[in-house]
């Protein structure tokens, strides 16, 4: 989940980083108040979880409160890559001396968490080639004060303001393991004409399976809490089927617009299933992973789900060898939810290839209703290679 960029700055200036005086806006009106009472030169910025606003025509400079006034009438309604703007941040304008990057993610070959620095701030980052990379373990309690200097000193800041961005950059790393962060990108941070740094903008992402340990903060953020729930009614249903019932994982359920139904799991194997779909030039309808022995019920509604889109023609069925899930509850599962849509299951499976617990048990399920199934002798790739 996104939290725009206001809200992020709320949580950081809350934990003492730098953030510019700043005040939100959703009128003219509010921005011309907005923009008398900060004084001076000022920046109009739309309030919307995506990046590249600058480019997009998000973001303007404003010398005077109708300047500013003006500005918000013009962002205000505007789609922007797919979000209508309902507030704009008016913040103070910075003089900048110095621009940098400061941010802090997962490298999930390293299964670590890596603080990502550069000395070329602003916008287009991911361009630039000289991006310096620590990695840093979340088992202590915040990041090292160590490995904060480390990077101040890579970016070449001496004196004071070293000591100060040393500072900063453990505030970030503090703030990423703390509110349970994906992406906290601070870019740019800058040094202005009187030596202070300031994190000018902010970029931050949530993770969802940790919502639960930062309600808090969702119920303090009504602009995020709406867009955590801004899911589809194939979305919606998909996560009442899965919380209906405790048993297994059934309900991250993300459609696109082919029309092959995708049930699919195994830890690496669903995004394994995904990549040989794609690759053998097959469109799939959605993504939904499966596992930990999901109930008949789940399966079943989740089949009715998938295949109730009028796009869908074909389901496929694939895990990895699984010992966590039982073949035949799935194989019900699947074959119940298409019997109960009055379809046949010998065409409308065109794969099923879960090999593991109980599989005996589910191939005589398959069999009795002539469906399509393979065992573990084949890989994934081979199976979807069969279906073209």
């Amino acid at each position: 989940m996104i939290i725009v960029e206001y809200e992020a700055k709320n949580l950081l200036k809350a934990r003492g980083l730098p953030i510019p005086h700043g005040l939100i806006a959703d009128s003219p009106e509010e921005a011309r108040r907005a923009a008398m009472h900060i004084g001076g030169n000022v920046v109009v910025k739309a309030q919307v979880p995506v990046g590249g606003r600058m480019k997009a025509g998000g973001i303007r400079f404003a010398n005077s409160p109708d300047e500013a006034a003006a500005a918000a009438s013009i962002l205000l309604g505007m789609n922007l890559r797919g979000f209508i703007v309902e507030r704009v941040l008016i913040e103070q304008k910075l003089t900048i001396i110095t621009e940098l990057f400061i941010g802090a993610t997962y490298d999930a070959a390293a299964r670590s968490a890596l603080l990502l620095t550069s000395a070329q701030g602003g916008i287009e980052i991911e361009s630039v080639g000289t991006v310096g990379r620590i990695h840093f373990s979340t088992a202590y309690d915040g990041l090292p004060a160590y490995v904060a200097r480390e990077a101040a000193a890579s970016l070449g800041i001496r004196g004071r303001a070293f000591q100060q961005l040393s500072s900063l950059i453990k505030q970030v790393g503090d703030a990423f393991i703390d509110l349970d962060a994906l992406l906290l990108e601070c870019n740019p941070v800058v040094l202005d004409d009187h030596e202070r740094w300031w994190v000018a903008d902010v970029h931050f992402e949530l993770d969802n399976d940790a919502l639960y340990r930062q309600k808090s903060l969702i119920e303090s953020s009504p602009f995020s809490a709406a867009l955590a729930n801004n899911r589809t009614a194939f979305e919606n249903r998909a996560v009442e089927i899965d919380q209906a019932d405790h048993r297994g994982v059934a309900g991250r359920l993300i459609p696109f617009d082919g029309n092959i139904g995708l049930l699919i799991g195994g830890g690496g194997a669903s995004l394994t299933t995904m990549d040989a779909v794609l690759d053998a030039g097959l469109k799939p309808a959605n993504y939904c992973e499966i596992g930990g022995n999901p109930s008949v019920w789940k399966i079943k509604e989740l089949t009715k789900l998938i295949l109730e889109q009028p796009q869908v023609d074909r389901l496929v069925v694939i895990m990895n060898v699984v010992s966590n899930t039982r073949v035949d509850l799935v194989a019900r599962g699947v074959i119940k939810g298409i019997l109960e849509l009055g379809r046949d299951p010998s065409t409308v499976i065109s794969a099923f290839r879960i090999p593991g617990s109980w599989e005996d048990e589910g191939y005589k399920l398959l069999d009795h209703y002539g469906v399509r199934y393979f065992g573990r002798e084949m890989t994934i790739e081979q199976v979807i290679e069969s279906i073209v």
